[in-house]
């Protein structure tokens, strides 16, 4: 028996040896290559997240210690003076109150109506919808910067200036939520609506009962770009209002940086603003991060 297998083990080849040499540290490479892979992805990902993080722990530095050690993330001493400051010496909450009016109604609106417009686009045959479409693509291309003069005049024009209104009107729909509403609704087979207009119903019927909860995650999208949009809002704010009445987040904390509520850097001041704006933008992604463009959701075989 034994000369047996030492036959056989001198039958082996050298070419056989290496390649089952190669299948022993091929894992060995793999767990290699993936551990570098994981460190990379690490240390990108410390790169992203440091600046936010230097925001927080400024936000709760004294003003001396900020100056001193800005990019330490432990503070020499703990302190909250920059809250305090904000809430209670300072127009923060009313900033605070009209971007929230302001965001809640554009969200709502733009939801609704980018909506309507999307679903016109994608399933009524009307003369100059290819023009109505293309113009729409044109618009998207436009920086907004350019439109801030016209949106101006327009707004005036209309005796809407420094209100509610004007800050909220313009800002109801926007070419790239049509556009989205637009692409989803097409990838919805039209076989799904044929039954409900056999039955009577008319076209708001179906966009509203059937199509609609079709495009949960489109819907999911354009909320949570709408939000942020609207939350982030600077240049429309600057063009439509000028009363400290109706500053938001945006205006008020631009404002910071001319030493409006006190004089010296206010790097503990203005860090506390930024990362209080940041918090209803973060809550609102990861509640809704899982269904952001899942086009699964609702799908239907023909």
């Amino acid at each position: 028996m034994s000369t047996t297998v030492r036959t056989r083990e001198r039958t082996v080849s050298p070419s056989q040896r290496l390649r089952a040499l190669g299948r022993e540290q091929l894992p060995t490479r793999a767990i290699a290559g993936r551990s570098l892979l994981y460190a990379i992805l690490i240390v990108l990902a410390m790169i992203y997240i440091a600046p936010f993080l230097i925001q927080v722990a400024t936000s709760f530095k004294t003003d001396g210690d900020a100056a001193s050690n800005p990019m330490s993330l432990l503070p020499q001493t703990w302190s909250t003076a920059a809250y305090e400051r904000l809430f209670l010496n300072s127009d923060f909450p009313v900033w605070f109150q009209n971007s929230a009016i302001v965001t809640v109604f554009v969200t709502l609106g733009r939801v609704f109506f980018n909506s309507l417009a999307g679903y016109a686009l994608a399933r009524l045959h009307f003369r100059g919808r290819t023009v109505i479409f293309a113009l729409l693509i044109a618009v998207m291309s436009v920086p907004g910067v350019v439109l801030l003069i016209p949106k101006f005049l327009v707004i005036n024009q209309l005796g809407i200036y420094d209100t509610y209104v004007a800050m909220i009107v313009p800002l109801l729909t926007d070419a790239a939520g049509v556009f989205i509403m637009k692409n989803f609704f097409e990838s919805i087979p039209a076989s799904v609506e044929e039954q409900a207009r056999i039955d009577g119903a008319g076209t708001f019927r179906v966009f509203w009962s059937i199509v609609l909860p079709m495009a949960r995650p489109a819907l999911v999208t354009i909320i949570i770009l709408s939000f942020q949009g609207s939350w982030n809002e600077l240049s429309h704010f600057i063009v439509a209002t000028q009363s400290p009445e109706l500053t938001t987040l945006t205006k008020g904390v631009a404002s910071l940086a001319s030493g409006q509520l006190s004089q010296g850097t206010q790097y503990p001041l203005k860090l506390a603003a930024a990362a209080i704006m940041t918090i209803p933008v973060a809550v609102m992604f990861f509640i809704f991060q899982k269904r952001i463009m899942n086009t699964t959701d609702g799908a239907v075989k023909e």
